[in-house]
């Protein structure tokens, strides 16, 4: 969100039309305001402001805003003053366990698994580790270092001798909160490691050894919405995948499924609200737990 103004969106970009657009606009600010990157407060840029934003109808952004105020997300004075009311941001109570969990946020890219694992940071307190923003500027410094584009994530001197160091200062990122007694979600692909039953067996055993609960979450997305997602985010690691999204996309198995016990997010644009099945998932993580 870096250089925006108040209540901007990011990076908005055509949407599916065989799906109702003020229903794909209004989940995607839905996210936003869930996530934090619109804040409790923040004034939303003008129906007219937002329509060209989106490429849609000034119709399309008030009935989306309808939408919006309906579920009490946002408050609306006129067209041209709409206020972010996000009651979960006011109020975030720290959950602190006796046994620590470390919720393991795993999916394609585009799935939405940074909006998730903020969601869940803001109901729980507990640390949110996202992959890119842990290792970006190393990983960056290190491809140019071995003469590869910092955007570089396909080649094979990247996944073969960057992309395990990424997950090694992931998984010492979450080691380093569980000796100080804290739960934590983790965000990363981690699709070669969810189809890795042996890597799984290990990082449950070493959690499991630090007296900590492993919890793993996988995000559902269909191709369309993930193309939108990824094209909205706007990073320049995506350059190559968009470039060539036919070719990328039919390398996807959006079936995939973690081979062990797992929980499913469908944040398809039919699924149920992100915030929603976020609380649906922590009342199962948190089921017959005792807080301290």
């Amino acid at each position: 969100m870096t250089g925006q103004r108040e209540g901007s969106m990011v990076n908005p970009v055509p949407l599916n039309r065989s799906d109702s657009l003020h229903v794909q606009v209004a989940r995607n600010i839905r996210n936003d305001i869930e996530s934090g990157a619109l804040r409790d407060g923040a004034v939303l840029p003008s129906t007219r402001e937002l329509a060209e934003q989106w490429g849609v109808s000034v119709f399309t952004i008030s009935e989306a805003m309808k939408i919006l105020a309906s579920e009490g997300l946002i408050e609306s004075k006129s067209r041209s003053k709409r206020t972010v009311r996000s009651a979960s941001q006011r109020v975030a109570d720290e959950v602190r366990l006796k046994r620590p969990n470390v919720v393991l946020v795993g999916g394609y890219p585009g799935s939405g698994k940074t909006e998730l694992g903020r969601i869940l940071a803001r109901e729980t307190g507990w640390p949110m580790l996202d992959k890119d923003t842990l290792t970006r500027p190393v990983v960056e410094a290190a491809l140019e270092f071995i003469g590869h584009s910092p955007n570089d994530r396909e080649s094979d001197e990247y996944l073969n001798q960057v992309r395990p160091r990424e997950y090694e200062a992931l998984a010492a990122a979450i080691h380093e909160n569980l000796l100080c007694g804290n739960s934590v979600i983790a965000t990363a692909p981690f699709i070669r490691e969810f189809g890795d039953e042996a890597w799984i067996s290990r990082t449950e055993a070493v959690y499991q050894d630090m007296g900590a609960k492993t919890v793993l979450v996988w995000l559902y997305c269909d191709k369309e919405v993930m193309h939108t997602y990824v094209r909205r985010r706007g990073a320049a690691r995506d350059a190559a995948k968009l470039a060539n999204w036919p070719q990328y996309i039919s390398g996807i198995d959006v079936d995939f499924r973690p081979p062990r016990p797992h929980h499913l997010v469908d944040n398809c644009a039919s699924g149920r609200p992100l915030q929603e099945q976020a609380r649906g998932l922590l009342d199962e993580i948190l089921e017959g737990k005792e807080r301290r």
